[in-house]
């Protein structure tokens, strides 16, 4: 199936989502909320694009939107970009202290909209992305608690949570770095918990925490690991050399 995005042929299978196909082919739709190891979140909508069918436009959401017949896509028309501004500026109201949201904002002449009062400080723009990543990835330590304006992403109580392993796949998929995560030679310390780190026995790179090792070590029934990849790699084409020769 040929689909058309921005005046470009690209080939794709039927119910491939717009934004894949569009990536594949080197066209540039901005996300936030996206992430390929998670897809389908959809929340952000910053990656609208208006597909053409018979003469006339809609606007979609191109990460959440399957490919079901031949249609010409614009990413960058006027009334998308007219929409996109409109929704960075509602998310830079939600996120005020966000750098990446305020170079959207000016890339895409975001109105200010002065009337709408914005939130007093934060980063978030709750996308859910650092939840989901918890979930599926590791242990479910963080949630969306609350409701309406005081709805956030936390811990149980804000307290530092029982099953946090100090991973860091939260914070490695904020798109707006929202999540704190202070790293030592020797601790890392994230949603006020503080975690001892451990290092590759051969040439000292971080693993990760003694929580994260022994949760990987669980879930692949094996000892958890002291060598980095790169060592461990070294090691083994040692071994192999000293059992069949050079």
């Amino acid at each position: 199936m040929i689909v058309t995005i921005n005046g470009k042929p690209c080939e794709c299978e039927k119910g491939e989502f717009l934004l894949q196909v569009a990536r594949r082919n080197g066209i540039e739709i901005p996300t936030l909320c996206h992430h390929e190891s998670l897809p389908g979140q959809g929340c952000c909508r910053l990656c609208i694009v208006e597909v053409m069918e018979r003469g006339r436009g809609k606007i979609v959401v191109s990460c959440v939107y399957p490919v079901e017949r031949e249609c010409e896509v614009l990413t960058d028309s006027e009334k998308v970009r007219r929409q996109r501004g409109l929704i960075l500026t509602l998310l830079h109201k939600r996120a005020p202290d966000s750098e990446v949201i305020a170079e959207l904002c000016e890339k895409y002449n975001a109105p200010e909209m002065p009337r709408l009062l914005s939130a007093e400080a934060g980063k978030c723009i709750m996308c859910g992305l650092c939840v989901r990543a918890c979930s599926e990835l590791s242990v479910g330590a963080i949630s969306t608690v609350n409701r309406g304006i005081t709805k956030e992403i936390a811990t149980p109580y804000h307290e530092p949570s029982k099953v946090c392993v100090g991973c860091g796949s939260c914070a490695y998929v904020c798109p707006t770095g929202a999540i704190d995560i202070l790293e030592t030679d020797s601790t890392r310390t994230i949603w006020n918990k503080t975690f001892r780190l451990v290092h590759c026995e051969r040439c000292g790179k971080v693993l990760g925490t003694q929580e994260e090792l022994a949760l990987a070590a669980e879930k692949s029934g094996q000892e958890p690991d002291t060598l980095c990849e790169a060592c461990r790699e070294e090691k083994m084409a040692q071994v192999l050399a000293q059992t069949y020769g050079d």
